[in-house]
């Protein structure tokens, strides 16, 4: 990559499919995966990192499927620097049109001390060894030095010369457990390209967690010393504080082009349809002061705000919300409405039907949800296409009927019919409440062994006739699953949020988790 491109265009590496899956339950199926990554091509990201290839067939088979469909984007797979690990990343890439592979191996002092056991040299050959390996399946080959934010300047300086000089386009700087400082690791990119010698034969980036807050603030600082790619996630989803946001670090540099050198080439219309998307995927709902993305990002109650607003945007407003994919949020569509116009609609919102039989059953959930409620937004759209996929798949177990009793003074009851594995049981619980009771008919039937780690309602939109959409995160012998469920009656989606969970948990794939080694 020439000089000029790397230093005017920012490169952005999205790894919500890779990162944001080790967030705690935010596990997705394959179909789940393609659908974010057609959202993320859509909106022009230069990298989508697919998975990690390795830690089990499921990632592999993900992987595949996404280099296969995706044609605009590169699609990377993430490989430990592990001849099995190289090779398997390369077999699920083959169908991509631009593939790359992620190699990396820990250079700090703790982690090569107390988790390779491995001394500096050993690992700096083995580095090099596997960015040689990956060159064999593509020429675009990114190296990370893991927890290279505790790693010692002159051994990063060593190993980032030694696997350019191997191959590696590419040079991630991970602040892998979120112990940076903005101006440090900002001046650590900058000494690296300055003392490298062989550093202007690859694009420098970051990927940088948010375990102090600062996973954009070290972002930001590293691309105003010298970086031109950035890793980050939709909503900064990732494990434990999450990572670096791409909203919030996309439009950082868009709107302050008087600091930043570069920009990026999304199109940052598809940011807020993409960050419902991977809400809706995950059941991870964005907090309503969650900048850019957030319900209340560009909301104003303060009658100084709303006057200023009225005669000038710009007196409190620093972006347009439209430039981000905010709009009315209404579809103006009702049961009347016809198919066309419904498909049409959710097209432009990201979601495509796979088959005319998946429109016409979705058309029909929408027209039963009109009959419930008067007015039908976007969100509504998204929840019922999601609520569809939640209970479509995998269903072990299925909701038949449910009835709950809940009055003052009286302790609260559930009867419901569950299909199990194509037959029929029935129940009866009382618990602290109907959605408490539900929980216990089910269980009284399933006997899961699980424990319930959350409970977490959300309205989709305003009015009294809102959907809830309802999470429910499960975990057993340390495995943690989510399930979601959304109905204009809260206990029926609470109900089947729970039911969801549980058909995840029939399918336990036993993967290795991701976090092998984290970058």
């Amino acid at each position: 990559m020439s000089n000029e491109t790397s230093n005017s265009k920012l490169i952005i590496f999205d790894t919500t499919l890779r990162d944001g899956e080790q967030s705690p339950g935010a596990s997705m199926t394959m179909d789940e995966k393609v659908r974010i990554a057609k959202a993320l091509e859509k909106m022009r990201v230069d990298i989508i990192e697919a998975g990690f290839p390795i830690a089990s067939q499921g990632d592999f088979e993900s992987v595949k499927a996404v280099a296969s469909v995706i044609k605009n984007s590169t699609v990377c797979g993430l490989a430990r620097a592990l001849e099995k690990d190289i090779s398997r990343a390369g077999e699920a890439l083959k169908p991509a049109e631009s593939s790359r592979i992620h190699t990396f191996i820990a250079t700090s002092p703790i982690h090569m001390k107390m988790k390779l056991r491995m001394q500096p040299d050993d690992v700096l050959a083995q580095a090099v060894d596997a960015v040689k390996m990956a060159r064999q399946f593509t020429d675009n080959v990114e190296f990370s030095p893991e927890d290279a934010g505790r790693s010692e300047l002159d051994f990063l300086c060593r190993i980032i010369e030694a696997v350019i000089d191997a191959g590696a386009t590419t040079i991630n700087i991970p602040d892998t457990v979120g112990y940076n400082i903005p101006h440090q690791f900002g001046e650590l990119i900058k000494n690296l390209i300055e003392r490298i010698p062989n550093s202007d034969k690859a694009i420098f980036s970051v990927h940088c967690h948010n375990d102090l807050g600062l996973a954009v603030g070290n972002s930001l600082a590293s691309i105003l010393n010298g970086a031109r790619q950035v890793e980050c996630t939709i909503n900064g989803l990732g494990e434990r504080a999450g990572n670096a946001s791409l909203e919030e670090i996309v439009m950082a540099v868009r709107t302050r082009q008087d600091v930043f050198a570069c920009d990026s080439d999304l199109d940052t219309t598809q940011i807020v349809p993409c960050s419902k998307l991977v809400s809706g995927i995950t059941g991870f709902p964005v907090q309503p002061n969650k900048a850019i993305v957030g319900a209340n990002a560009f909301a104003h109650e303060s009658g100084i705000h709303q006057d200023g607003i009225l005669k000038s945007r710009e007196t409190y407003e620093i972006m347009r919300a439209q430039d981000v994919g905010w709009s009315d949020n209404r579809m103006v569509l009702g049961k009347h409405s016809g198919r066309n116009a419904f498909k049409s609609r959710l097209q432009e919102l990201n979601v495509e039907f796979s088959s005319e039989q998946e429109l016409n059953e979705t058309f029909t959930r929408f027209k039963e949800l009109a009959d419930k409620k008067h007015e039908i937004f976007d969100d509504d759209l998204i929840a019922l296409v999601a609520d569809a996929n939640w209970s479509t798949e995998n269903e072990h177990y299925k909701l038949v009927s449910l009835r709950v009793c809940s009055e003052t003074g009286e302790t609260p009851m559930a009867s419901l019919v569950l299909e199990v594995g194509g037959k029929e049981v029935s129940a009866n619980a009382s618990g602290g409440g109907p959605v408490d009771a539900s929980f216990r008919a089910i269980e009284s039937i399933v006997n899961s062994e699980t424990q319930l780690q959350l409970y977490s309602v959300n309205n989709i939109t305003s009015g009294t006739d809102a959907q809830g959409e309802v999470t429910v995160r499960l975990e057993k012998a340390g495995r943690i699953i989510s399930g979601q469920g959304a109905d204009t009656d809260i206990v029926i989606a609470s109900t089947n949020a729970y039911i969801n969970a549980l058909n995840k948990l029939e399918k336990t794939d036993n993967r290795e988790h991701p976090q092998l080694g984290d970058v």
